[in-house]
């Protein structure tokens, strides 16, 4: 029996066509260490072999012997264990070069952002290090404060900021990247005052008296400051935030990586490094649908680069309480009443327009909606969408899906759209989703997975960096434990195995991005796309995933990126 399987394997393997001229001799070979593929019909191999950037064989030892020439380099995994690259199912690339240039205010596990003191000596020292940042682009930055996680439990103000300067623009952004504080000097240069209305979709948090802006904005009335303050930006920095963006990707990883809401300052910066050869990942970039006009998708890379689609924004952040639902947050926000519900970011007119639009030309379209009254409104669209263009299969994809509704599931299932959720809010907001944001019914059914699984149907898991450190193991174990930072489990029916979050981060994901033909399993054709771990994840305790280190990433054949002891 075992001599059948193994000549069964055997044939299987050498039956692969030649997929390169130098197919029958490898460049690189791979053993040593478990070896996951993510390849139903072949789980797991022994060695793999790579040709010209390409994976040619996957099997045994002594199957892959043949593919050995005098110049192939052999790779001895030491154990350590080989799976597909990971495939960015939603993040921000450009956006976590910007943070990664800012100063960290991340609570702990990932920073040092406890309480506002802190924020404001992590600002200080930060001002102290980056003089010649200061000196060219004028404004203090920081990335990642979270109220919630504060000692006092509060957003800082612009009172708070002007301890770190009153002659200098300070902007610190929310970790959920929809609301941020400015100082004194910052509303004052960008002409914020107590006559300042509220934009459409965005609010200019008030003092007491219910006029003066305290410095604390949401949404688009965050994105106005936003906006003040990249004025300055100059195109080498943005495209410095392209490249840092994509090594941090790298670093955990993610060998093709998204952009997953560009706007035209952005999309230029990534065009320009990927003409210079500058990208270590692809990179796929999903201008914004309502704010960059000029949108050309591609299912080809050129120099690791493509617009692969639109991005639609529908509302805001569940943490930062600006997400629309349905039914009244726990604990409504400051200056709310019980029957708060949050509130679109956009107009029905719009989101429906837009997504009309998408299907018109055939393009993907990734919308976020993190409240399920956001999610109503996209099915509402997707439904009239299809019935209009029955003949366009561009794989719309739902971006967030925290407060999914399960009578919403079947829905998007019959509509086909894609859902990529986000099961690491369960450990850095499950207990604010438990205590504050939904109370401890809904907070149960964040990203709920479980659905999704009893629907049979395929889902992406992502980090949405630089909300949090794209952290593939993070999501990993979010995705499998769904472990709060105080260790209770936020929605055990939600649990998935490890082979399904994996697949959720690699071929689930390729298939989001049309790409399954090529990535996210390892066969004979597909690029040689691999991340190295430093141990099995399927075989490891479930609640120690988090602690697995990426030790290299591999991109089609050529190490990008290596750990350092």
């Amino acid at each position: 029996m075992l001599r059948f399987c193994y000549s069964l394997a055997l044939a299987g393997i050498l039956a692969f066509p030649p997929f390169s001229t130098a197919a029958d001799t490898a460049d690189l070979i791979y053993s040593g260490g478990p070896i996951l593929t993510m390849n139903d019909a072949q789980p797991t191999a022994e060695a793999i072999a790579v040709a010209d950037g390409k994976i040619i064989a996957v099997g045994t030892g002594e199957a892959i012997k043949p593919f050995i020439g005098e110049q192939t380099k052999q790779v001895d995994l030491q154990g350590q264990t080989l799976l597909p690259g990971f495939v960015d199912s939603h993040g921000h690339a450009f956006l976590i070069g910007f943070q990664s240039l800012s100063a960290n205010l991340l609570p702990p596990p990932d920073g040092e952002g406890e309480n506002i003191d802190a924020l404001v000596g992590l600002l200080q020292d930060w001002t102290k290090k980056n003089q010649d940042y200061i000196d060219q682009y004028g404004w203090i930055v920081g990335f990642g404060y979270d109220n919630a996680q504060l000692a006092e439990q509060r957003h800082p103000t612009r009172q708070d900021l002007d301890r770190v300067s009153t002659d200098l623009p300070v902007l610190i952004v929310h970790q959920s990247g929809h609301l941020g504080v400015a100082n004194s000097k910052a509303l004052d240069m960008l002409g914020v005052t107590a006559d300042t209305p509220n934009p459409d979709g965005g609010v200019f948090q008030r003092e007491a008296d219910g006029k003066q802006p305290n410095g604390v904005a949401e949404e688009y009335a965050f994105f106005r400051l936003v906006g003040g303050m990249s004025q300055t930006w100059t195109p080498e920095l943005q495209d410095r935030f392209v490249v840092e963006g994509t090594k941090v990707l790298a670093s955990f990883g993610y060998t093709t990586g998204q952009e997953g809401r560009a706007n035209g300052q952005a999309l230029a910066a990534m065009e320009r490094m990927a003409d210079a050869d500058k990208l270590r990942i692809d990179l796929v970039a999903y201008p914004d649908i309502l704010e960059v006009m000029d949108i050309a998708p591609s299912r080809s890379y050129t120099h690791h680069f493509r617009v692969g689609g639109a991005k639609l924004t529908i509302d805001g952040s569940p943490q930062g309480k600006t997400a629309w639902l349905t039914q009244p947050y726990y604990v409504p926000p400051p200056g709310q009443d019980k029957d708060y519900v949050g509130y679109p970011a956009i107009s029905h007119d719009q989101a429906m327009d837009a997504v009309d639009k998408a299907f018109a030309n055939n393009w993907q379209i990734l919308v976020h909606c993190n409240g399920d009254a956001a999610i109503d409104l996209l099915i509402e669209a997707v439904a009239a969408a299809r019935k209009k263009y029955p003949d366009v299969h561009n794989r719309p994809v739902l971006i967030h899906g925290q407060t999914l509704r399960k009578d919403q599931v079947g829905k998007i299932k019959s509509l086909k759209i894609f859902p990529s959720l986000f099961p690491m809010h369960t450990f850095y907001w499950g207990d604010y989703h438990r205590d504050s944001v939904l109370g401890p019914e809904r907070a149960e059914n964040i990203s709920p997975t479980g659905w999704l699984m009893d629907e049979n149907m395929m889902f992406g898991t992502h980090h949405d960096a630089p909300v949090a450190l794209p952290d593939s193991m993070r999501v990993l174990s979010a995705t499998v434990t769904r472990r709060s930072r105080s260790g209770a489990v936020i929605g055990p029916q939600h649990r998935v195995s490890v082979a399904t979050a994996l697949k959720a981060m690699t071929i689930w994901s390729a298939w989001q991005h049309f790409e399954e033909d090529r990535k996210g399993t390892l066969e004979g054709g597909k690029l040689a796309d691999f991340v190295i771990l430093s141990d099995n994840p399927m075989t490891v305790d479930p609640e120690l995933l988090d602690n697995l280190k990426v030790q290299q990433s591999i991109k089609e054949g050529v190490p990008i990126y290596t750990r350092e002891e």
